[in-house]
Formats: structure tokens, C-alpha cells, sequence
């Protein structure tokens, strides 16, 4: 008999979150300083990722490369934030009431994403969701590898206090999120239509469904 699901673990930006074309501006006006054109296909790797390390994998190999590295990383940050404050995320259509039938199902919720705490923090204040929301809130910079290694995964269960894996449910809209799922070895894995990478994308990732987006996620069980 399959378990029940005890916790969501969702990621933000194109998952919960609609975020336009705000990274991908951010990571090229972030690299171009250091010679570095990216094209779509190259952002489109590393979405879901840690954007502090996918910085640093974008970035040539050479002398001072970590010092590059935190410099190019800190022009992303105040790229994004301030094109956050021109023009602010808003959330998919249908999360905040699916955040709301979850509750009242008893079933927890987290999210976790490759930003750092100050723009995760900035995404929440602008969609007005606040901490008690959730039952946890895991960043990038709160593990030591970013997906599609399981460990903020893994983070979002031991603070939600769930016993099994195999009781989460883990959505993300990015073929990193999907194999952070299947590294943990969650109960469901489910993708979703609504942001960086498409249902071909998608298909080529362990999932145990796709769907248009979350509106609907509560439909699974």
C-alpha cells in the first residue's frame, strides 16, 4: 500500500513562483564582465541548481578563479534583486490555494531552491507568503551541494519532521529538481509545465508525473 503523502517539498522560481526572464538577465549581465556568452541551452543546463556554484561552473577555469567566481556571483545578486524590485514575481496561478487545501489536508510544505537566503527572502516578501507558510524553507547556501544532490531534500524532511522519503513528494519545474527527488528516493516525484524546462525536457528525467502546474498537484491522490 503506498504511503501517504506527509510533506511537499516544492521548489520557487518557475515551480511556485512565475519568474519571466529575470535569471537568465541576471546570469548574463553577471558573466559577460568576465568574457563569458551564454547561450540559452548553457542557462538552461544549470536552472535548478545552485546559482552560486552554476556561476561557478560557467565561469573559465584559471588564475583566481574562486575570487571570479564571488565577484561575478555578487553581480547576479544585485542584478536579480533589483530586477525583482522593478518588477516583481508573482505567484503561479493556483499555489497559494493549493498551499491552502494542503494545510487543511494536514499535510506539511516546504520549499527549497538553488537561490541564497537574501533573494529567497526577497521572492517571499514579494508574493507575500510568509515563513509560517511553510514548515521549512531550505536555500542553497543552507547545504553543502545544490540538486540535483538530495541534501536540501533531505534538509526540508528533517525540519518538517517527517520520518520516511518515501512519504515526501518532491515538484519542481527543472530536470535538476526531478533527479534530486529520485536521489533522495522520494515517494513521488512530479514535474511541472510551468517554468525552465519543457515536457521533452522533462520526459527525460525520473518522474512519477508531469503536469501542467501546480494548480492541480492535489489531484494526484
Amino acid at each position: 500500500m503506498t504511503p501517504p503523502v506527509r510533506l511537499v517539498v516544492f521548489d520557487l522560481a518557475g515551480t511556485t513562483v512565475d519568474d519571466g526572464a529575470q535569471i537568465a538577465d541576471a546570469f548574463i549581465g553577471a558573466l559577460h564582465p568576465h568574457g563569458v556568452t551564454l547561450g540559452a541551452d548553457d542557462i538552461q543546463r544549470v536552472r535548478g541548481t545552485s546559482k552560486r556554484e552554476a556561476i561557478s561552473r560557467l565561469l573559465p577555469a584559471g588564475p583566481d578563479h574562486q575570487g571570479r567566481a564571488d565577484r561575478a556571483y555578487s553581480v547576479f545578486r544585485r542584478q536579480l534583486l533589483a530586477a525583482y524590485e522593478s518588477t516583481p514575481v508573482t505567484p503561479v496561478a493556483g499555489a497559494s490555494a493549493l498551499f491552502e487545501r494542503l494545510r487543511r489536508a494536514g499535510i506539511r510544505i516546504a520549499l527549497n531552491t538553488g537561490f541564497d537566503r537574501r533573494i529567497t527572502e526577497a521572492i517571499l516578501s514579494h508574493v507575500s507568503w510568509s515563513h509560517d507558510t511553510f514548515d521549512a524553507v531550505v536555500c542553497g547556501d543552507d547545504v553543502p551541494v545544490g540538486r540535483p544532490a538530495p541534501y536540501m531534500i533531505f534538509r526540508a524532511v528533517e525540519i518538517a519532521r517527517v520520518a520516511s522519503v518515501h512519504e515526501v513528494m518532491v515538484v519542481g519545474d527543472t530536470m535538476n529538481d526531478l533527479w534530486a527527488g529520485f536521489n533522495a528516493n522520494v515517494g513521488w516525484n512530479v514535474g511541472v509545465l510551468s517554468g525552465a524546462h519543457d515536457r521533452a525536457t522533462l520526459m527525460a528525467a525520473p518522474h512519477t508525473a508531469l503536469l501542467p502546474s501546480v494548480a492541480t498537484l492535489d489531484s494526484l491522490w
